[in-house]
């Protein structure tokens, strides 16, 4: 065969791609997902936001929420960045983005019976969702603080028995970690006054068995993601400035602008990687321990605990890293 008969042949089966993709998860069930996320906070989240949103063979997204961390403003600045990513996808109409809670479990949850309170608008997406008949549990994918997730169950604690959360965060056995810091309240209510089964794929920083292991350098971002994901007709204005059409270019201009870390010089995609355990467990190792209890910061076992939970570590970085950017190069997008 000719080099250009080569070159064809490699362009057909390119095009066919997502639609092998499609065909292939056909026999199975799509996933049912809704993440819940700080996007305004670094990097990862949009990650996330984006490979969600073009696994559409294998998600079957419910909706996108989010809520205020310490960095990156309040909940309406994370609401605008979710925004641009799911703009860059196309699929604004399909996607609003609904926002959380501001404050803290302990301030906001006395509050839940009345009509509206910090946060109502997600909490009464993620009831409504779980509500929805379905041949499986719906994944909710807290990916920042969880105090959405626990207002909902705080709400209405009947939640606990229709989905699965999957929790980026935690250092445990170690203490400290983010997402944790911003509201310890929320996750000690959900180890101890629900029933929800309960998931964390933990972040232990500087740690290979974590989610942190699973990183990328400014180097291997501008060789791999621009152009990359489905074209928007509209520009969308980015967080530090400039226009921008793809989430490919859109990935490369936020790592441009944060502070690598590590060894070599990289950042973590601590949420994405999150949501690839959801998507393929066999890429990380369950453990079922009894729910700790988290006393002054830090963690206390509780092995003898009816209660359990799953701690997901050892994340295999290299197969996470190509499936994403797999689903960079052929989105197939959710719908």
């Amino acid at each position: 065969m000719s080099r250009p008969s080569l070159g064809l042949l490699a362009l057909a089966l390119c095009a066919t791609l997502p639609a092998a993709r499609l065909e292939a998860q056909s026999a199975k069930p799509r996933t049912p997902v809704l993440l819940d996320t700080d996007a305004n906070n670094e990097l990862d989240d949009q990650h996330a936001i984006a490979y969600m949103l073009f696994s559409g063979d294998a998600f079957d997204v419910e909706g996108i929420s989010v809520n205020r961390t310490r960095g990156g403003g309040d909940v309406e600045m994370q609401a605008k960045e979710a925004e641009r990513v799911v703009q860059l996808a196309g699929l604004s109409k399909a996607f609003p983005i609904y926002r959380g809670a501001n404050g803290s479990f302990a301030e906001i949850a006395p509050h839940v019976g009345e009509r509206e309170f910090d946060g109502h608008a997600a909490v009464e997406m993620i009831l409504a969702q779980s509500r929805k008949p379905r041949a499986q549990k719906l994944v909710l994918v807290p990916v920042g603080k969880l105090t959405n997730i626990a207002l909902a169950l705080k709400k209405e604690p009947a939640l606990a028995n229709r989905v699965r959360v999957v929790w980026l965060g935690s250092n445990y056995p170690d203490p400290g970690e983010y997402n944790q810091e911003n509201d310890e309240g929320a996750l000690q209510f959900i180890l101890d006054s629900t029933s929800v089964p309960f998931e964390m794929a933990v972040v232990r920083y500087g740690k290979p068995s974590g989610t942190d292991h699973v990183r990328v350098t400014r180097d291997e971002v501008h060789a791999r993601m621009p152009g990359k994901g489905p074209h928007a007709q509209t520009p969308v204005d980015g967080r530090n400035g400039g226009t921008f059409r793809s989430f490919g270019d859109y990935s490369v201009d936020l790592f441009d602008h944060i502070q690598m870390n590590g060894t070599p010089p990289s950042r973590a995609l601590y949420d994405m990687a999150a949501v690839a355990i959801v998507k393929n467990p066999a890429w990380a190792h369950p453990r079922r321990i009894g729910a700790p209890q988290l006393a002054s910061s830090k963690w206390v076992d509780r092995p003898e605990n009816a209660r359990t939970i799953t701690v997901w570590e050892d994340f295999d970085r290299d197969a996470i890293l190509t499936d994403f950017y797999a689903t960079m190069d052929h989105p197939v997008l959710a719908h």
